[in-house]
């Protein structure tokens, strides 16, 4: 054996009552468990005293934006200090592959304000499976890879609010059936986001029905988590039930005054699912507020045609105008069918450093000092920083949280945005928030439950035979944390604090975190859809 870890308190990820073992692991696999009393203890050339922490399976984020970062930061502390092992890419329908050259660029200005522009990367594949063989070449943490839907619509179709043409369909499809074939695990979608919301159901099942061939499932971050917000998840579950095709509910909150105390309205529908069949689950993460860019927030017609487009609109009074008039009167789908409270929209982090002093403000609270409208401040800050600013959306509601994060089907994912200078904590906080505050502190599940959320059920998910359970044969990715003191650092004032309480880390049984620090291995790899 290479390691044991002795006299640890096992959480094994199943759910299950905790219990005392020595845990030997041999070429990046768990070989023995010996627990307590039960026969002879195993040895190897190295031990590591376990007493007074838990080991349990490593964690996966279902939901990462780490598309970039993975590749420009070896050492990813925001994500491996927290015991996240494994990352699901290629989110909210925009990423990175599959692509074509003017795709590529197209994408990079898009999603600036989620993972940079890109001017770092050298940007050496096209298709996702080239992609995933780049990350093969070595980073942090292991990372499985969703094709994003709006990716796909805007190399077949372009920017353009329009139905698709029956060619450009095919194209979709097999662009879809191509980067499920090399080893994406599914497909998701972000449909207040251009261009993929111009996508309408019979589209999008018809995409669903290939993801579907492979086994794979649909993540999307549907029409909207406000006004109609019900409506909008019931529309994904009849879609995919349709399709034949799996789902997974990105980040699946119930935000904005209309859905106070709507978490449990939302739970009713998936029960209701569920028990006629359906295979649906889910993440969160444990957190009030929301994060994406301002730019989002515009009405769809706003964006339609590009970032070129968009910023034209912007520049135009009278067509300004007419955006301002949906975001602060109507409520523009972008911003989930509800009239802008621009208290609520804190800017934490822009593309231009001269922009610098909004970061930190509300919308509302910069416009006040300039003595302007927030729609002026809103306007101007979008022009000057090329759409690139990303905001913390404070909208969201306690007891939702904690209501849906107790479904048996509930799984955790950061949604973790590590762009800016003052980005959302749950980006380094998500997985220890869980464990220390909601767990331990609150008891609103028990430990052993909170971890079976964040490890066997994501792992169910990705249809994972040898992760998500401390269980002998099974890949050593694996925590050891400290029950009594394992609490996040991050926090609205210092979000890029690391967490406290987690040791030890291991990806194949290697060690990433040691004694609270990162170390130099590199043990992360794509993590591939089973043919």
């Amino acid at each position: 054996m290479d390691l044991v870890i002795k006299d640890v308190r096992v959480i094994d990820g199943t759910g299950g009552a905790a219990y005392r073992a020595d845990v030997a692991i041999d070429a990046g696999r768990i070989r023995t468990i010996v627990r307590e009393g039960e026969g002879p203890r195993p040895t190897a050339p190295r031990t590591l005293d376990g007493s007074g922490l838990a080991l349990s399976p490593g964690f996966i984020d279902m939901h990462a934006h780490s598309d970039l970062a993975l590749l420009r930061d070896p050492d990813h502390s925001a994500k491996a200090a927290q015991g996240v092992t494994l990352e699901v890419l290629g989110q909210d329908g925009l990423s990175y592959a599959p692509v074509d050259d003017r795709t590529l660029a197209e994408v990079r200005r898009a999603i600036t304000g989620w993972n940079g522009d890109g001017s770092d990367i050298d940007f050496d594949w096209r298709t996702v499976g080239e992609y995933l063989d780049r990350l093969d070449r070595g980073i942090a943490v292991n990372a499985a890879y969703l094709i994003p839907q709006g990716t796909v619509r805007m190399y077949a179709v372009g920017w353009e609010d329009r139905d698709a043409t029956p060619a450009e369909l095919d194209r979709m499809k097999q662009l879809v059936a191509e980067g499920m074939a090399q080893g994406a695990v599914g497909m998701s979608s972000g449909l207040t986001y251009t261009p993929g919301m111009y996508a309408k159901d019979a589209e999008l099942t018809e995409l669903c029905r290939v993801v579907a061939e492979y086994d794979g499932y649909y993540c999307p971050h549907h029409r909207s988590y406000g006004a109609g917000a019900l409506d909008a998840y019931r529309e994904m579950v009849d879609l995919t039930r349709t399709a034949g095709c799996s789902l997974h509910l990105a980040h699946a909150t119930m935000n904005f005054g209309v859905n106070k105390g709507k978490g449990a309205d939302l739970l009713a529908l998936l029960d209701d699912a569920i028990a006629g069949g359906a295979d649906i689950s889910l993440d969160t993460y444990p957190y009030t507020p929301g994060a994406t860019t301002l730019v989002a927030m515009l009405p769809s017609w706003a964006n339609e045609g590009g970032p070129d487009a968009t910023l034209a609109r912007l520049l135009d009074d009278a067509t300004a105008e007419r955006i301002r008039h949906h975001v602060e009167e109507i409520g523009s789908d972008g911003c989930h069918g509800v009239p802008m409270e621009w208290e609520t929209i804190e800017i934490s982090g822009v593309s231009d450093p001269a922009l610098a002093a909004y970061v930190g403000s509300t919308v509302a609270a910069a416009a006040a000092e300039l003595g302007e409208t927030a729609w002026v401040t809103a306007r101007r800050l979008l022009i000057e920083d090329k759409l690139g600013s990303t905001i913390l959306q404070h909208v969201g509601h306690e007891d939702n949280v904690r209501a849906i994060m107790q479904h048996p089907v509930h799984t955790g994912g950061s949604d973790g945005i590590l762009q800016g200078s003052k980005p959302h904590p749950r980006a380094y906080g998500t997985f220890p928030h869980y464990l220390g505050h909601y767990a331990r502190d609150l008891g609103v599940m028990s430990l052993e439950e909170t971890v079976a959320h964040l490890t066997s059920r994501p792992a169910a998910r990705l249809r994972l035979p040898d992760r998500g359970l401390v269980r002998e044969g099974y890949r050593a990715d694996l925590v050891l944390f400290d029950p009594e003191t394992v609490a996040a650092g991050s926090s609205f004032e210092a979000p890029r604090t690391l967490p406290v309480g987690i040791p030890h880390v291991l990806i194949d049984g290697q060690f990433v975190i040691e004694d609270g620090r990162r170390t130099n291995v590199m043990a992360g790899r794509s993590v591939r859809r089973s043919a």
